[in-house]
Formats: C-alpha cells, structure tokens, sequence
C-alpha cells in the first residue's frame, strides 16, 4: 500500500507526534509499504526519511509556536495527493490537516487519526475543578458536533485504545477503531534497575537511602496537573520519608517551578536527551506518580510499568485505562489530597508483590510499537479491501 499522512504538526524539532511519524515511516518501509507525509515546512521540497518521503509544504510559522509551520495551501496538497495516487490517505488533525485530507476528491481509503482529545486538554482540565467531566462535555457540546460532522468524511477514526473507543462512540464519531500504542520493552525494563543510581538521587533529594523515591516524566503544561502531583507528594511526605525526582521541561516552566517553590525533597532534573540514561533513573526509582487525566494512551504509564515500577495516576483517561488494583493506585484528577492518600497506600504494600504483576502486565497487555503498526496496517488493508469490494 502506499499510505500519505497529511501531517499539520509534523515539525524536525517537533515531539511526540514526529517521534511516532518516524516510528510510522521505518515500520512501513520495514512492513513493504510506502509511506509519504505531507507537512508544513519553511519552503517547498521533498526528501528520503527512514524509508520513506517527507514531502514539505511551504507556510508560515504557527504563532504560538514557531517550532513549527501553518499548514494553509490546500490546492498544492491535493496536487500532491492526485499526483501520488495513495491507497490511504490519513488526516492526522482535526484542523487543517484533517480537512484537506477529507475535502480531496480522490478515491482512498481515508482515516481520521484522533492523536488528542482537545476536550480533556483544556476543558476538562481548567473546568473540572467546578464540575464533572461528563457536564464539562456536554458545555462542549459544538465541539464533539464538529468533530463528528468531520469524522464522517472520513472511512474510519483511529484512536489508541478500546476505552478512546467507546468514548467517542458516545459522542457519535464516525466509525472509531482501536489500534493500541506500544513501547519499546527492549529499552524499558526492570534489568535497568541500579541501586547506586537510586541513592545518587535521594542524596540529591537530601534523603537517606532508606527512603522513598517517586519519580515522575511530564511535560510542563497545565493538563500535566504538576501542581495537584507537588501537593499530593507534600502532604503525603509529611507522614513517610520520601522525595520526588520530576524529569521534563515545557513552556509552562515558569508556573511548574513556582508550583515546586519550597517543597522539601521535590526536585525538577529538567529534561534530558539522553533516553539511556532517563530510563535508568525510571527503573532505579520506587514508584511512578502521574498527573495527567488527559492521556489518549499514557507511553510514560506504560514505560515505567514494562519498568517494574507500581504507578499512581488519576482513574480517568489513558493513564488509568494502564492501572490495575494488582499493581496500582489510583486517584480523582485534580484532587491532591486523594492523591497523597494513595502514595501512603501503594508504600503501604508489597512492593514485590506489585513489581511481579507489573511483569505480567508488560508481557500480557502492554505491546510495543511494532505490534502497533502491524495491527495499524492490517486494518488499513482491510478497509482498502472493502472500498475495493464496494
């Protein structure tokens, strides 16, 4: 098959979406697929990337984020698409780049990739304080019947998990498939587990060695809950000895530090590109505590599970789609109270007991990245099978 993604937020110094494009771009080329993105750039052009092409359209810089380029020439991307002829052809926003994709008058299969639900990010983070997010939905209502009205030019809407399923079935999304993420297991592991580097990191916590370590890996944004995560920790620390290592950087540098102002044993270590050296720290802490109620899977939930580190995150979203009772503790988001009850529960328990299930979990339920192109593949040749058939 030859697949196009048209990609709005496909940037070289762009984050996980980039990350994931390139996973696509290598698993297709492995897979004997051809795969073509079609992104914003400072000027036109088209290059070779991990076995497959990038094919750059020219536009200006977004505003909020000059990382990356407005996606705004719609003739030249589907020039573009008549030209190339694609067997399927992907919308990977539900902005401009989902648009251009369903407005092109070709015959392609067409999928809609649902990457956020902009409802949880912003909304449900910044209302839910004030009401449920089932009322903070309904508030939202134009939003979803824009996203539906969207969804149905497309054959199918890919989201990462059964539970993102059914959430947008409730709203009426066209046709939603589950196509779960994956992580590298290879690279997350509990055999990364080094004792000396978890008392490097309570010495730099000024703990000793017999204390707790929770780490957590965010970015600085306010769907990430930092606050909520730096008062749980402080109310939970004055009961046990612990000290919390938070890794990750982001435009909300500034909130984040003032939130972490003056409490003991809590340090941000910034962000670190070396992913080596991340995943030691995650393997060598004691527990995982996650903020986030916004998550359409939860790759960091995911990575310090395959880790061998029991989680505390909130009930809701793909986070808590990742818990399980055998080897976590979970929490309403936002409420950091709960969440400091919950740290006190999880140190309560055995954590060997809770490290063996997360083992089991790893091998079980949680897939790697490989296993999601693959499934992500065989649906797009289903679906281009079907279209044939019609």
């Amino acid at each position: 098959m030859k697949i196009i993604d048209v990609a709005e937020f496909y940037a070289d110094e762009g984050g996980g979406v980039k990350t994931y494009i390139n996973q696509k771009l290598q698993a297709g080329s492995r897979a004997g697929h051809e795969i073509v993105v079609i992104a914003p750039g400072k000027q036109a052009g088209e290059e070779e990337r991990f076995g497959g092409r990038v094919i750059w359209v020219p536009g200006p810089p977004l505003p909020v984020d000059p990382r990356y380029y407005v996606l705004w020439r719609e003739k030249m991307v589907h020039q573009i698409l008549d030209r190339e002829k694609p067997d399927v052809v992907e919308g990977s926003s539900p902005w401009t780049g989902g648009w251009f994709a369903a407005r092109w008058k070709g015959d392609a299969v067409k999928t809609f990739i649902f990457h956020q639900d902009p409802v949880a990010v912003y909304p449900h983070t910044f209302l839910g304080r004030f009401m449920s997010f089932s009322n903070v939905d309904k508030l939202f209502l134009f939003y979803w019947h824009y996203l539906r009205r969207l969804s149905r030019r497309f054959d199918a809407t890919i989201v990462s998990g059964e539970w993102l399923a059914q959430r947008l079935s409730g709203f009426n999304i066209n046709n939603p498939v589950a196509v779960p993420f994956g992580i590298d297991k290879t690279f997350s592991s509990p055999e990364r587990r080094n004792p000396s580097l978890r008392k490097q990191l309570l010495e730099e916590l000024d703990l000793p060695e017999d204390a707790t370590l929770l780490v957590g890996i965010s970015r600085h944004h306010p769907e990430k809950r930092l606050g909520t995560v730096f008062e749980g920790f402080r109310m939970a620390s004055k009961e046990k000895k612990m000290g919390l290592a938070i890794f990750g950087d982001g435009p909300f540098r500034w909130m984040v530090k003032r939130q972490a102002r003056d409490i003991k044993h809590l340090k941000l270590m910034g962000f670190t590109s070396n992913r080596e050296q991340l995943a030691d720290y995650l393997s060598s802490a004691d527990y995982f505590v996650h903020g986030s109620a916004a998550e359409t899977y939860g790759l960091v939930v995911a990575e310090a599970i395959c880790s061998g580190i029991p989680v505390v995150v909130p009930d809701v979203g793909g986070a808590g789609d990742l818990a399980h009772k055998a080897y976590s503790e979970t929490y309403e988001p936002g409420n950091a109270a709960q969440l400091s009850r919950a740290i006190l529960r999880i140190i309560g328990r055995d954590r060997q007991k809770m490290v063996d299930a997360c083992a089991i979990s790893a091998k079980e339920s949680i897939g790697t990245m490989d296993d999601h192109f693959k499934l992500l593949f065989e649906v797009y040749q289903k679906l281009v099978d079907e279209k044939k058939a019609r």
